[in-house]
């Protein structure tokens, strides 16, 4: 009984530590100006691998596929990533382009 107590309150603590990880996440709107290094609106693939992102997952953020990624882009993108960790997104394979 103690330990299903104990390894409840873990868990618990767990989930509200992950939620207030996310909670302290800067916006969006900060994290695009930190990356957009010349100022122009658009982050594009080399400020994106500068700012220490995997190349591989530009593609996934650049909704539109025009190799850049725009506010709304990186909005949409941490959304569904914060609903997935949240285990609130339906499991939908992903579009193929």
């Amino acid at each position: 009984m103690c330990r299903k107590l104990i390894a409840a309150a873990f868990a618990t603590l767990t989930t509200l530590a992950a939620g207030s990880a996310l909670a302290q996440m800067p916006s969006p709107e900060k994290i695009h100006k930190a990356w957009d290094k010349n100022a122009d609106g658009v982050v594009d693939k080399a400020e994106w691998v500068v700012a220490g992102r995997k190349e591989e997952r530009f593609a996934l953020v650049d909704a539109d596929s025009d190799g850049k990624v725009t506010v709304d882009e990186l909005k949409t993108a941490m959304s569904k990533m914060r609903a997935r960790r949240q285990g609130d997104a339906p499991q939908t394979p992903p579009a193929d382009h």
